[in-house]
Formats: C-alpha cells, sequence, structure tokens
C-alpha cells in the first residue's frame, strides 16, 4: 500500500490558482454574497433521527444556510477508503435537514464505482451529460433534470458507469458544472479522487468544508496523518486547519492499534469523526438512512454538523424551530 503523496511530487505548483468553477468563496460580494434573505421554516426532523444528539442544533442550523454557494470536498489519502459512501450518506442527512436544495458530484473522474454504486438511478444522464450541456443551459438554470433524487431529496450527478464507451469528463470540462452547482444549490458536494490529485487538491483549497476519508486501519489512518504534515508542509495549511477526517469502520471493534493513530489524528485534525461499521454501508448499493443502524446515523449526524458549522450563513433567523418527529 502506498502512502500518501505530497501535492508537490504530484505536480501541484505551490501558488497555483484554484481551478475555474472550483475559487473560494467570496466574503461580502457577489452572487455568494453572505446577506440576509427571508427567514427560513426549519424542516419536520424524520423518525429516523429522532432522539439523536445534536439534531435539532443541525437542523436549526442547516435552515440557516445561505441559498447559494458553499463547496463541500470529499477526497482522502488512499483509494477505497469510502469516499463516495460517506459523500452519499452525509449528503442524505444533510438534504434531511436544509430546507434548500443540495447537490452531490461525482468528481472522480474514474469510468467505476463512485455515487452511481450508492443512489437509485432513474436518470440516464451522468456528469459527461452534464459538462456536454452546460454551455447551452440557461444561465439560471439549476441541474436538476441531470440528477438522480434519493429518498432524502438530494440531487446526485452520477459518473459514467463504464459500461459505455464515452470518457468522463476532465476537471477543466467539470469545473463550469461545479460553478453553476454552486450558483444554484446551498451546498455542493464533490466526490473527488485522492488528495494527491491537482485536481483534488484545488477542491479541497476552494472548499469550506475539506473532508478527508480515512479507513478504519492503521495504515490508512497513518496515511491521512502523513497527509495533513504534508498539506502544511507544502503550503496548504488552510486546508489541514479546516480539515474533517472521518474514519470509516471496517470492522465492530477498531484494534488497539487504530485507536492510538486515532488519537494522533486529532492532534493535527480539527474534528475527527468515526462511522461505525454498518453492513447497510459496507456493500455497494444505495445508501438509505432508514436501513442504517443507531449508533451510524448519529456518527453521520455529528459528521453534518461539522460541516454546517463551516458554511456560510444567512443573518435572518429560522422561523421555528424544529419538530422532534416528521412524517413517517
Amino acid at each position: 500500500m502506498s502512502t500518501a503523496r505530497s501535492p508537490q511530487q504530484a505536480g501541484t505548483p505551490r501558488s497555483a490558482t484554484a481551478a475555474p468553477g472550483v475559487t473560494g468563496l467570496p466574503e461580502s460580494s457577489g452572487p455568494f454574497a453572505h446577506t440576509a434573505t427571508e427567514p427560513v421554516a426549519v424542516r419536520p426532523v424524520g423518525r429516523e433521527f429522532r432522539r439523536i444528539a445534536g439534531v435539532s442544533s443541525l437542523w436549526m442550523s442547516a435552515a440557516g444556510l445561505h441559498p447559494h454557494g458553499a463547496l463541500v470536498a470529499v477526497s482522502g489519502a488512499d483509494g477505497g477508503s469510502g469516499r463516495s459512501t460517506l459523500t452519499a450518506a452525509l449528503g442524505e442527512v444533510l438534504a434531511a435537514a436544509s430546507p434548500h436544495p443540495l447537490v452531490a458530484i461525482d468528481a472522480s473522474l474514474r469510468r467505476w464505482g463512485g455515487l452511481a454504486e450508492r443512489v437509485v438511478t432513474s436518470v440516464e444522464a451522468t456528469v459527461r451529460d452534464a459538462a456536454d450541456q452546460i454551455g447551452d443551459l440557461n444561465p439560471d438554470a439549476d441541474l436538476d433534470h441531470l440528477a438522480q433524487r434519493t429518498a432524502g431529496d438530494l440531487r446526485v450527478i452520477i459518473g459514467e458507469p463504464g459500461t459505455g464507451g464515452r470518457r468522463p469528463p476532465t476537471a477543466d470540462e467539470l469545473a463550469p458544472v461545479v460553478a453553476r452547482a454552486r450558483s444554484q444549490y446551498a451546498l455542493t458536494l464533490l466526490d473527488l479522487p485522492e488528495a494527491d490529485a491537482v485536481w483534488s487538491i484545488e477542491a479541497l483549497r476552494s472548499a469550506v468544508a475539506p473532508v478527508l476519508v480515512a479507513r478504519s486501519t492503521p495504515d490508512s489512518l497513518r496515511h491521512t496523518l502523513r497527509l495533513l504534515h504534508l498539506l502544511r508542509a507544502d503550503g496548504y495549511g488552510q486546508v489541514a486547519a479546516a480539515a474533517i477526517v472521518v474514519v470509516m469502520g471496517t470492522v465492530p471493534r477498531p484494534s488497539r492499534d487504530v485507536t492510538a493513530v486515532q488519537r494522533q489524528l486529532r492532534q493535527v485534525a480539527a474534528d475527527v469523526h468515526r462511522v461505525p461499521y454498518d453492513p447497510a454501508l459496507a456493500k455497494p448499493v444505495s445508501v438509505e438512512v432508514r436501513a442504517l443502524r443507531r449508533q451510524t446515523v448519529a456518527a453521520l449526524v455529528a459528521v453534518a454538523a461539522s460541516v454546517i458549522e463551516r458554511c456560510p450563513t444567512n443573518l435572518a433567523p429560522p422561523i421555528w424551530a424544529p419538530a422532534d418527529v416528521g412524517p413517517s
């Protein structure tokens, strides 16, 4: 198993500018300005989230999301760490909490796996179609017609399935799609390649919430620890400082070595969360929150709270606090 490479070794210039469409969020001007808008009603809390710590606070915060612009980038030091699984599961929780529409995009630039395995597909469109059509869309048009819709109302633009002859879009071709998503959705989640790719590094740098996913193994956690050190050494200290590390459980009980490395991670990462092993997440099937164990949902709520607290919010408060239980 290879260790994480330095972004400099991977060809990322230290002073590189962000890729088009993945630029940092403006602080006070432009279409992503942090201005107050009309108050928004908090969504009802579904039964699968009932009596889970932090849910009411998360729902209130999600209702205050600015309607456009927040970028959440999901990457990691290793392949096969569960990035697509986490993107889909986290997106479901965030979509359940937010009254504004959210979108997840398969930005892995590959022909297999990815978000296509984590959602029920009902639309034939993929990121290739989105990249091909983006220049012809009305400037104010959203991407809903190109996206799958999950049970939790998350919009998902899947990658190429690999069975056809089409190639995935390049990073430059996908960047306008990301830019359009940011202008139309309160939150855009990117399922990225490993963090030694230039595209991933720039997306992580541009995100309000950079998320690094690791398997619950000593090697994967050490690679993530090494990645955080390399990011700081190569001029991406702001990414390392803001990083949310999510450890995906691979067995019911973590070993002592895993626990020890997790302690080291907590000393250098802003937030470290462990999503426990869950058979429903271990299979390459669509993610449904109702099928997950309660402790898994609680862990995902904690990750979502870390993401939301980094996102721009409106000054106007929500209309009312969430009900304990929504429609079944």
